[in-house]
């Protein structure tokens, strides 16, 4: 009988240790770091990763040490395990959604079996683009609403944005929902632009689009919320005001100096 299907079987008895998994989330085509803790104390013990694939729910063997040898790796994954200057840790290369699992690093000593590292591993394709179109807008003198769209592939969700000449609000607040593909798109209101966001837990993406484009009524500048000729007026104060100030200072630094001749 082989060493795998041994140790295959031993992976089955109840292992004692540590029971925190660590979950942990790659993108595919990406590497993954299994770490052993408590790696230096097992000179005098068996070692072995083993992989519970979350499909089918099959144990399989990545790799083992026997007492003070080499790493053994299994056939399946020949090529695909590199070990690092630590020993007992392993990282998996070039992941792919069937890597999908729980990692297992078991420690066999005498009669007992302990579990010192289990990583939940998800592999996630990178999110699809996304895209923010502006369905309709209506507008008034002292107001505008905007009705959006945000996009993907297979999914899309709606808003409404008002604005009036100096804020602006979303209609029921962020909108959110959970795609077909698991991952999360949302649309909601920063400052004064409107973002569409697509996102999982190993990429994301996003469109944005300015409300200033669409919505000539609002800005964030003083002087077009209160109209051009009011901002013109403002102007030629504050130049009346300069040159006077000016003028001052120049005849009090010549009076100064006119009566110092004297």
């Amino acid at each position: 009988m082989s060493i795998f299907v041994i140790l295959g079987l031993l992976v089955c008895v109840k292992a004692q240790g540590s029971s925190a998994v660590t979950p942990v989330f790659v993108q595919k085509g990406e590497d993954v770091m299994l770490n052993l803790t408590e790696a230096d104390d097992l000179e005098n013990s068996a070692v072995i990763w083993n992989f519970n694939n979350k499909s089918s729910n099959e144990v399989s063997i990545l790799v083992r040490w026997f007492l003070r040898t080499e790493p053994k790796v299994s056939p399946d994954y020949t090529g695909r395990i590199e070990f690092t200057v630590k020993k007992y840790c392993v990282k998996l290369k070039n992941l792919q959604e069937t890597d999908s699992g729980v990692y297992t690093g078991q420690v066999f000593g005498g009669v007992d079996v302990q579990t010192r590292a289990e990583y939940s591993v998800t592999v996630q394709d990178p999110v699809s683009p996304v895209k923010l179109t502006v369905d309709s807008v209506s507008s008034s003198s002292d107001s505008c609403n905007l009705t959006v769209t945000c996009s993907t592939q297979d999914s899309h969700i709606s808003s409404i944005f008002t604005c009036d000449t100096k804020t602006c609000s979303q209609e029921g607040g962020e909108r959110s929902e959970v795609t077909t593909s698991g991952a999360s798109l949302r649309v909601y209101l920063v400052h004064d632009s409107i973002t569409c966001n697509h996102s999982n837990q190993v990429s994301w993406t996003k469109d944005v689009t300015k409300i200033q484009d669409f919505c000539s009524q609002h800005d964030g500048s003083e002087c077009v919320s209160a109209g051009i000729s009011v901002c013109r007026l403002k102007t030629v104060v504050f130049s009346i005001g300069l040159i006077i100030m000016v003028s001052v200072v120049i005849s009090v630094h010549v009076y100064v100096k006119l009566k110092k001749q004297k």
